[in-house]
């Protein structure tokens, strides 16, 4: 059979540019240019978390010693890597267990080295072993660290340095911060925490009499800086939705007050590994009615 000729297509110039061209010869728009340099987005906290500690290190030496925080990244990656192996049987991509590692090996205080090592693969190994409906509803580091708090007070506690009089610190990584947390898209959490905690401080400080600038003050460490950017904000063991977040880091803020009021030294960390699981769960239930829902609808 003889095929039709294409009919000729007119380029939308005026009469006296119009030209006939065929389909294949219609312009295109020319393709962009790679950047030439572009940083994938995983890379991005663990970069940010490394200048934390450089700045923090340098400043005030935040660190127990450089052997026991890579004894803490060297046990979260090869953790990472195994049990990713055994579980999904895949290698897993390393840069979250980097962020908990040197979340461990910044934060955790300890004469000794096994806490560093435990610390992080508790952390690790709850990524894998606690998790509903195929999500883990705990921020690693946070619950390791927890743990450990809970399980070994006599030999461990966490970071309490604040940056005092020492701005310059503070106010480049609060700005790298908000920026990298702000290209993520979670900035509303960091925001709202922050927002609270200071409300909240002077909140205290009318309750108690205390001057609202030590009410105030631990924000401006480098652990709670660790807290607002990578524990509050983590994409695994958020809730999905924008107002859920708001209100989940409201709470965290409101329990963290209380127990401050009650004197408990590590209230963050204890608020978070409170308040978070329990919103997962509840995502978690509303997700399986909704489910169960819509298949009854289809069903009838």
């Amino acid at each position: 059979m003889s095929q039709q000729p294409r009919a000729p297509v007119f380029s939308s110039k005026s009469p006296s540019q119009s030209t006939l061209q065929s389909p294949a010869e219609s312009p295109q728009a020319p393709a962009r240019k790679p950047p030439l340099f572009r940083l994938d987005n995983r890379y991005i906290a663990p970069a940010f978390i490394t200048c934390i500690l450089l700045a923090g290190h340098l400043s005030f030496g935040i660190l127990e010693s450089y052997q026991k925080t890579l004894l803490a990244i060297v046990t979260s990656i090869g953790l990472e890597l195994v049990l990713g192996r055994i579980f999904f049987r895949k290698w897993v991509h390393p840069a979250s267990a980097y962020i908990s590692g040197i979340s461990v090996g910044i934060l955790v205080r300890s004469p000794a080295f096994w806490p560093y090592a435990l610390c992080s693969a508790i952390s690790i190994t709850s990524k894998y072993v606690l998790r509903v409906k195929g999500r883990h509803i705990w921020n690693p580091s946070n619950f390791g660290i927890s743990v450990m708090l809970f399980l070994a007070a006599e030999t461990v506690a966490t970071l309490s340095i604040q940056w005092g009089n020492y701005l310059l610190p503070m106010v480049v990584i609060w700005v790298l911060g908000s920026v990298i947390i702000w290209r993520l898209r979670r900035f509303h959490i960091t925001g709202i925490y922050v927002a609270s905690f200071i409300a909240f401080a002077f909140l205290r400080s009318w309750m108690t009499g205390s001057p609202w600038q030590s009410e105030i003050a631990p924000i401006t460490g480098p652990m709670y800086q660790l807290f607002i950017f990578f524990m509050i904000t983590d994409p695994k063991t958020t809730v999905r939705s924008k107002r859920g977040q708001c209100v989940v880091v409201f709470l965290v803020a409101v329990v963290e007050m209380v127990m401050r009021l009650d004197q408990i030294v590590y209230a963050p960390f204890y608020a978070l590994f409170v308040v978070g699981p329990i919103a997962m769960l509840i995502e978690t239930w509303l997700d399986s009615r909704r489910a169960n829902a819509t298949r009854l609808t289809v069903a009838q």
